[in-house]
């Protein structure tokens, strides 16, 4: 497994961005994937997370509503389509893949990290 995040950006509050995690090594196919986020001076803070064929999606409460998880296992991409952005969800965001098959919300849950993209919510 390998993975890259991509997409992040500066947008003002209330846009959109799209982040993806692309497998470039096409191996955690049978994976979950979480997307985790860490702003300055905080701990990273699990952001939502899917099954491996997509059909189960957690969420934290503070994004839930707004964001969605999706997944084309074709592609080897996992998406996190992010609406109505706030300037408290200005982090640098993480995918990364599970150790299992089923989606959580822990961090230890997961085995392999991408290297973060960076999402700047102006206000």
């Amino acid at each position: 497994v390998q993975l890259q995040a991509s997409g992040g950006g500066l947008v003002q509050a209330g846009d959109s961005l799209r982040l993806s995690c692309t497998d470039s090594k096409r191996t955690s196919s049978n994976n979950a994937v979480g997307w985790f986020r860490q702003a300055p001076g905080k701990e990273r803070e699990f952001v939502s997370a899917v099954s491996w064929n997509g059909g189960s999606t957690l969420y934290s409460d503070s994004v839930k509503g707004r964001f969605t998880i999706s997944r084309d296992r074709s592609a080897n991409t996992v998406y996190l389509q992010m609406d109505n952005l706030k300037p408290e969800d200005t982090a640098v965001y993480y995918c990364a893949a599970g150790r299992g098959s089923y989606a959580s919300t822990r961090a230890a849950s997961f085995q392999y990290w991408g290297q973060g993209t960076q999402v700047t919510v102006s206000s």
